[in-house]
């Protein structure tokens, strides 16, 4: 099942229910989807721009308008709200900003709505052959026996499908190789451990939990061969990924494993530098509650950033739709993505 999609209107898995019951949430208007993004319910950033993407076909969809120019003008702020959910990930922006721009082309309220549609399915269709291709680059930097660390979610549930960091995996395993997976619990919202988990189990593949400080004893020991992540934005000089990414490149670094990092070329933002992007910080309750559970006092002071910038110093490889690409990044990054 992919984890967005569009039947007789937008759908989605929400995963906030998961692992303990699969449920699919019905978008019947922008609101809705953009609480759903808020949350976290739908996450990732390949996932994000298909719902952006499909987020301007909603909103096209959402309500009656007499002309043309009034349904352009409902769709131009729909982008705005939807693109003020999540400040951080640009292929969110990149989703909204190829559907609006193909609606805005329509001369009709029916070829606006129509063009939008089209543009956000061919958008998600596009996210599951470029996450295949970069399976297959990505699954020759593994060897037969490998055992891979990886954080947060960068799964299926993090693409419409297949996955990028999980997608190499899944690529490897599909070749034979037999690939081990240690994934790191993730806090505060256990994205490793309530989805990286499940959705491993769920094909089969070997998948170990760790809490996250047990990232330095799992590579002290050996246990560890390389570690593969996601990314939300790729600028010149690092990838911002999941609050942590960072910690774990580190101590890879000094235990010389490689760190490779998986994402498509819309999650190249490469006109910025870490300096100039913004980091989202989410809700205190998030540090304050584990589920109903209250595990600190409420009156304590919360930092609680959702992303942290790893230079791209710490980065052994860039594993891409297009290849993988090796330092010197400033190089070979604008060569081989045509940037």
């Amino acid at each position: 099942m992919r984890s967005i999609f569009w039947d007789n209107g937008l759908k989605l898995i929400d995963q906030t229910k998961l692992p303990e019951k699969l449920e699919i949430i019905e978008c019947r208007n922008v609101e809705v989807l953009a609480d759903a993004i808020k949350r976290l319910a739908v996450r990732g950033a390949p996932a994000l721009e298909a719902a952006g993407a499909y987020g301007i076909a909603l909103a096209a969809r959402e309500k009656e308008f007499e002309t043309v120019d009034e349904l352009k003008d409902y769709l131009k702020k729909s982008a705005e709200f939807l693109a003020s959910t999540r400040p951080t990930a640009v292929n969110l922006f990149v989703g909204i900003e190829r559907a609006l721009n193909a609606a805005l082309k329509g001369e009709s309220l029916e070829e606006v709505r129509e063009l939008a549609l089209v543009e956000a399915e061919r958008l998600a269709e596009e996210d599951i052959e470029r996450n295949r291709k970069m399976g297959e680059y990505g699954a020759k930097l593994l060897e037969d026996g490998d055992t891979i660390l990886t954080y947060c979610n960068a799964g299926r549930l993090a693409t419409v499908d297949w996955g990028t960091a999980l997608g190499v995996v899944r690529s490897a395993v599909e070749e034979g190789k037999r690939i081990k997976v240690i994934a790191c619990e993730t806090r505060p919202l256990n994205q490793g451990s309530r989805l990286t988990c499940w959705e491993l189990m769920e094909d089969g593949i070997d998948v170990t939990l760790i809490t996250d400080s047990m990232v330095g004893i799992v590579m002290q020991k050996g246990m560890v061969d390389k570690v593969i992540v996601g990314a939300d934005r790729i600028v010149r000089d690092a990838v911002f990924n999941k609050i942590g990414t960072y910690t774990v490149s580190i101590v890879a670094k000094h235990h010389g494993i490689p760190f490779y990092v998986a994402a498509p070329k819309a999650t190249f933002d490469w006109a910025k530098k870490a300096e100039d992007v913004v980091i989202e910080e989410r809700p205190r309750e998030e540090l304050i509650y584990c589920g109903n559970r209250q595990i600190a006092p409420l009156n304590v002071k919360v930092y609680n950033p959702a992303f942290d910038p790893t230079p791209l110093e710490n980065v052994t490889a860039l594993i891409t739709e297009y290849g993988v690409i090796e330092p010197p990044y400033d190089v070979n990054v604008p060569k081989t993505l045509n940037l």
